[in-house]
């Protein structure tokens, strides 16, 4: 599945969870690093808005599905992929680390948030080896020198796995740039994966995951913040859509 602009093809290269496990696993093994990012409408936006994000998101080496809109432009496309939600993916990635003994690290959201997130996953997963966590100021730069300072502090710390609890796109820069500077570190962009984990930001409930309707649930919470952005969303549809028709058969 494949988003076009003008200057840079954005594909969603993982169809399944299977599949990228396999992939992280083997990464591991191999001591070769990696940036997944976790696409979604709301980076869609934003990929049409600024030609800088659309080359930080270039250099992703793993895209996923993160949105049921993606997996159905996926099948208008005729190369369906899964949804693949980075907050569901993040305790499988953990629980991966562990079995292959690979030391993690946390990058984003607070101190305090990280240090409840670090306690309670280590708890719960037999093995897991939390070896650094770093939180960024505010209007950090995802590519200055505290973003050059975090990833030596890493890899110093022998970091091999690193979960970002960033926004986009400070995530994605920020993974990008690190592959450039820790090339045997992988970075995991999940967002607000460890708040869920902790309980600071609450996700829809399992049956309203089902109908698909996680966002009208995001949007009543907060409508202030939400309901614009996913009017932004609404808009890019149809075009997103045709652009899907026209890839059929390729």
């Amino acid at each position: 599945m494949q988003f076009r602009f003008n200057d840079h093809d954005i594909v969603v290269n993982i169809s399944d969870r299977d599949a990228l496990l396999t992939d992280i696993r083997q990464r591991f093994r191999g001591k070769r690093g990696f940036a997944l990012a976790t696409i979604n409408l709301d980076h869609l936006v934003k990929l049409h808005r600024s030609s800088t994000y659309r080359a930080v998101y270039a250099k992703q080496d793993l895209v996923v599905a993160d949105g049921n809109p993606i997996v159905w432009l996926s099948r208008l496309a005729g190369h369906r992929v899964d949804l693949i939600p980075g907050s569901d993916l993040l305790i499988p990635m953990l629980e991966l680390a562990a079995i292959e003994g690979v030391p993690v690290g946390f990058f984003g959201s607070t101190r305090q948030a990280l240090s409840d997130a670090a306690n309670l996953l280590r708890q719960n997963i037999n093995g897991l080896n939390i070896v650094w966590t770093g939180s960024p100021k505010m209007g950090f730069d995802p590519e200055g020198e505290e973003a050059k300072t975090a990833l030596e502090q890493m890899q110093a710390a022998g970091v091999v796995l690193c979960i970002l609890a960033l926004t986009a796109p400070r995530q994605e820069a920020f993974a990008a740039f690190g592959r450039a500077i820790a090339p045997g570190v992988g970075f995991c962009s999940f967002g607000a994966g460890l708040d869920f984990v902790i309980g600071r930001q609450v996700r829809a409930p399992r049956w309203v995951q089902a109908l698909a309707m996680e966002w009208l649930w995001r949007a009543l919470s907060s409508p202030r913040r939400m309901i614009p952005r996913y009017a932004a969303c609404a808009a890019i549809l149809p075009r997103e859509a045709i652009s899907a028709l026209r890839q059929r058969g390729r």
